[in-house]
């Protein structure tokens, strides 16, 4: 087998694993949606699945999205290869150039601004407590979003139980939420002496704990990119000399 079948045949391959990938992300999103009920149902008889999984159905959209570009992508690439199709192997490329690019401009945001998003994180913060100040206990969706964050994180609103003070919940009855103490019921002594994270402060520590395998997936992704668009543009090139 000559170099440019091989090459042929490991884009046929690759780009039908992510085809297939794509599909299946596509269908569990489009599943979601329409048939949200069946999946609550599954979920609803799981032991200790945490209240507000209305809000579950919401990814459905996320996992469409991810799922069409896959699905592109995978069909591009293996139609490409297969039909020897200049126009399709170059709209592969294109694609993946864009994501790859988006992927190192956040990275670069995030390595050299970093000053700066973390003002941004402290101006988002700001608006997350003027929020729950005002909605929350009044707000149904608000409210809802919080507990099954705070439940799942076992965390305690964005920064501490403070940002509860004086919310709608807090004034009518003078509690903080429940994940915010380890004894109920939650009062202010308890919130107090219980001294539960904010959710703030739980996703960056997941995060720093996790850092090694966050980099080392990101270095595995962006070389799986690299080595895609050189065989699709090694191929491109390729077919037209011969």
């Amino acid at each position: 087998m000559g170099c440019f079948q091989f090459l042929k045949v490991m884009m046929f391959i690759f780009n039908g694993i992510i085809f297939l990938a794509g599909a299946g992300i596509l269908g569990v999103g489009v599943w979601v949606k329409v048939d949200s009920n069946s999946l609550l149902g599954i979920l609803g008889k799981i032991q200790d699945a945490p209240a507000g999984l209305n809000q579950l159905v919401n990814v459905g959209y996320l996992l469409i999205a991810v799922g069409g570009v896959l699905l592109v992508m995978g069909f591009l690439g293996c139609c490409g290869a297969v039909r020897e199709s200049k126009c399709m192997l170059l709209l592969f490329f294109v694609i993946v150039l864009i994501v790859f690019i988006a992927e190192v401009a956040a990275a670069v945001v995030i390595l050299v601004f970093r000053p700066l998003a973390e003002s941004l994180i402290h101006m988002l913060g700001n608006s997350v407590v003027s929020s729950i100040k005002k909605d929350y206990g009044k707000d149904v969706d608000l409210t809802l979003l919080w507990n099954t964050t705070m439940t799942g994180l076992k965390c305690c609103g964005f920064s501490n139980y403070t940002d509860f003070t004086d919310s709608p919940y807090h004034q009518s009855s003078s509690l903080y939420p429940d994940p915010c103490c380890l004894t109920l019921p939650c009062t202010l002594q308890n919130a107090t002496s219980s001294s539960i994270p904010g959710c703030l402060r739980k996703i960056v520590s997941a995060i720093q704990s996790n850092s090694t395998v966050l980099i080392a997936v990101a270095l595995g992704i962006a070389a799986l990119e690299m080595s895609a668009m050189i065989v699709s543009m090694t191929l491109y090139c390729k077919i037209g000399s011969e």
